[in-house]
């Protein structure tokens, strides 16, 4: 069928429809950068075609020469039939106005925190400029901390993950951001081994609990497994965070942390815990904040 659609197929309208087709055929899940069909058809061509991601409409009944066709082909190819993600396919991610390098060292960025940095957080902080030190835990590939260096900017950031690999990755978007003076890529397990304290913390934690790692779809076994699970209820890690951060926060320090669907299991085991839900595009149960007092007690 590929060998055919490369022969006969001739414009970038030929090829999307080629795709879309192929990837509903194929039953792909979508929750990598888009959530349906055409919109990652659309994405994958225009990106290896080098076109604006955001002008489908004037290319539509351009031809393609057929060099253009049999790397697109190669790509819809792969999508189909490894249920790779497309973000891997194509090495790179957005997250708002931003891009990232990504490859299957990395999770695919998709943490709602980054939509909570700047003005969601002036309850709690005042001026983005009163940020001076900032934590982005299990950094992956430094997408939230590239984001928090943009919205802080007299913010210097320390950017943990456990893995190498990962922070690997990371360098390579700090250093195309040029970042590399204000991010300091940490190799360690959460909190270990770290000196000072924070004004910010963040964490887009490992969270998926061992039922549902099990139910993953094809797409994320692609992701590291280190990235994904964490327990058998999900919250080893985060247990963990609440355990210590109170210590490596300032006065009036934010703790801002997402985990998944355990907002019900998370309030059950800390009920003295007066968390926050913060409102994200994903609706009020994904992420919560803490200050150091309410993390001590002491409001």
């Amino acid at each position: 069928m590929f060998t055919q659609a490369a022969q006969e197929l001739s414009t970038v309208r030929d090829l999307l429809r080629f795709t879309v087709s192929r990837f509903n055929d194929a039953g792909l899940f979508f929750g990598h950068g888009s959530d349906n069909a055409h919109d990652e058809a659309a994405y994958l061509i225009l990106h290896t075609l080098n076109l604006p991601l955001d002008s489908l409409e004037p290319y539509l009944d351009a031809k393609l020469l057929q060099h253009e066709k049999e790397e697109i082909l190669s790509l819809v190819k792969r999508r189909v039939t490894e249920h790779i993600p497309v973000a891997y396919l194509t090495n790179q991610a957005w997250q708002g106005d931003f891009d990232f390098y990504v490859d299957e060292r990395v999770i695919v960025p998709r943490s709602f925190i980054y939509e909570l940095l700047g003005d969601a957080l002036t309850p709690w902080i005042e001026h983005d400029e009163l940020v001076h030190r900032a934590l982005d835990l299990c950094t992956g590939s430094g997408c939230l901390a590239i984001q928090m260096a943009h919205h802080y900017p007299a913010a210097e950031i320390d950017a943990v993950d456990l893995s190498l690999d990962a922070l690997e990755v990371a360098a390579v978007n700090v250093e195309e951001y040029g970042l590399e003076s204000r991010i300091n890529l940490i190799h360690t397990d959460l909190f270990e081994g770290l000196e000072g304290t924070y004004d910010l913390i963040v964490s887009n934690p490992p969270y998926v609990d061992a039922e549902s790692v099990a139910e993953l779809p094809d797409e994320y076994l692609h992701e590291p497994e280190l990235a994904l699970g964490s327990g058998e209820d999900g919250l080893d890690a985060t247990r963990e965070i609440l355990l210590q951060a109170a210590k490596f926060l300032n006065p009036r320090g934010v703790l801002l942390v997402e985990i998944g669907h355990n907002r019900d299991v998370l309030e059950a085991a800390y009920p003295e815990l007066p968390f926050t839900w913060l409102e994200t595009s994903g609706g009020d149960g994904f992420v919560f904040l803490l200050t150091r007092e309410q993390l001590l007690g002491e409001e």
